[in-house]
């Protein structure tokens, strides 16, 4: 085998959205009401090995907006990408999973989640920047303080 043979390897395969939920529980009565909504935004982050030298790397939004502890509207959406990434070191590896490979595909359910809100007929909802890489280092500190590492799962 030569050098190229064992040169590190980071391609995008596909970036997709994987699910998407629109719910508007109260329309069109809610619709109605002039008071200012409420908006609660989770996010979370996960990745999963497909096969040898593959990822998929999938970050979610969850939007829920409320009028008076009723629900205006739930949006769920989950943005994902394969990515190829060969021959790191695993410490290299983690990082590029759970930093780079998030930061890619974000920009997507930030365009998704924005769409949908209007195409509902609300104001888009502009999810913030994230700092993957903090979320990144608190959950490894969270892993070392339980006994040992492992690659990302999910973050919240």
């Amino acid at each position: 085998m030569s050098d190229a043979d064992n040169s590190p390897v980071f391609q995008i395969q596909r970036i997709y959205l994987k699910d998407l939920s629109l719910e508007q529980p109260n329309s069109p009565q809610i619709l109605l009401e002039q008071a200012q909504p409420q908006v609660d935004i989770n996010l979370g982050m996960s990745a999963e090995p497909v096969a040898e030298g593959l990822f998929e790397v999938c970050v979610s939004a969850t939007v829920t907006t409320k009028v008076a502890e009723r629900t205006l509207f739930l949006v769920e959406a989950k943005q994902a990408g394969i990515f190829e990434i060969r021959n790191l070191p695993d410490d290299q590896l983690q990082g590029v999973i759970g930093i780079v490979c998030p930061q890619m595909v974000y920009p997507y359910l930030r365009a998704i989640v924005s769409d949908v809100c209007t195409r509902a007929g609300f104001p888009p909802i502009l999810l913030t920047e994230v700092n993957f890489q903090a979320m990144f280092e608190a959950q490894q500190q969270s892993a070392q303080a339980d006994g040992g590492t492992r690659i990302i799962t999910s973050a919240n």
